[in-house]
């Protein structure tokens, strides 16, 4: 839908009803496997998503004799298998409540099965794209993987740990906390526009604020779906003309809303965003929920910017 408003300025507000439209960046996700060594052991788990590839990379001396699935014939590419590795691509997402098992037959006659489940509410949303399977934890090349593992891990911790710290201390961050409380009266924000709308999944509305220096979004969310449950994966504030990436401070009153229940979104723009070099420029808005889809677009131009 597009909402035309009155002045200089004009807002965009697009639910994108099943429109498979993918965020731009995709994570890499690289991990270590080591295979159970009681057979009875639960299968492990490998993340798929749909139209992304995913490999088993195995030592040579496993190098797998053949692999195949059971159940999700027609709903993956042929599963393929290259010297020591297992090739699959989901033709599309799957399902919440899906699960798929892979049985690899390893040149040691083993039968090893693996359970196939969509990302859900893991880290970014994100398939697993490469998993490095040994037979040995304590082997030289199974070891070196775990601490790259571990090495990666850490450093997002750390990302993670100075993020919290820089906006514990964010005039911004405690702006959108009071948007998301619906506390707007304790903020210098004031309402200038609605707009709503709907798909399957979520019905959301939205309100875009004028503040002083600075602007603001809040998204009402509502979860639509009968069992799956929705989150934010991310939002991406960029330059309508340079498409230049800005910083955006961002409150959710949940981290998942599940069916059926409500949250709220608060966003807040600083000023210095909307600059281009000394001019400025019209920004774009972008939420993309947990399954990597465009869920809603907000236009915010210079105007917003309150004296």
């Amino acid at each position: 839908m597009r909402i035309a408003l009155p002045g200089t300025w004009a807002l965009l507000g697009t639910l994108l009803a099943g429109a498979a439209v993918a965020e731009e960046h995709e994570h890499a996700v690289i991990r270590t496997l080591v295979l159970p060594e009681q057979p009875e052991a639960a299968p492990q788990r490998i993340y798929v998503k749909g139209q992304v590839v995913t490999v088993l990379r195995f030592e040579q001396d496993l190098a797998p004799l053949r692999a195949r699935l059971v159940g999700g014939e027609g709903r993956f590419e042929p599963v393929g298998v290259v010297g020591r590795k297992v090739v699959l691509e989901p033709r599309r997402d799957l399902a919440p409540e899906e699960g798929f098992s892979l049985l690899v037959t390893l040149s040691d006659a083993r039968e090893v099965p693996f359970l196939l489940r969509p990302p859900g509410r893991r880290e970014h949303g994100s398939a697993d794209q490469q998993l490095n399977v040994y037979k040995d934890r304590d082997g030289y090349e199974a070891m070196a993987s775990a601490l790259v593992d571990s090495e990666k891990e850490n450093k997002t911790l750390r990302a993670e740990n100075e993020r919290f710290r820089k906006e514990e201390s964010s005039e911004d961050h405690a702006l959108a906390a009071l948007l998301t409380a619906e506390s707007e009266a304790q903020t210098p924000f004031k309402g200038v526009e609605h707009f709503s709308g709907a798909d399957d999944d979520a019905e959301l509305e939205g309100t875009v604020y004028r503040g002083k220096g600075k602007a603001a979004v809040v998204f009402k969310v509502k979860n639509l779906h009968a069992v799956r449950s929705w989150s934010m994966k991310s939002v991406r504030l960029v330059g309508v003309a340079d498409a230049r990436e800005r910083s955006i401070a961002v409150r959710s009153s949940a981290a998942v809303f599940e069916p059926g229940t409500s949250g709220v979104i608060g966003l807040v723009v600083d000023g210095s965003a909307f600059l281009d070099g000394e001019t400025l420029t019209t920004l774009r808005l972008e939420l993309y929920r947990q399954d990597g889809l465009l869920q809603a677009i907000v236009q915010l131009d210079p105007a917003l910017l309150g004296k």
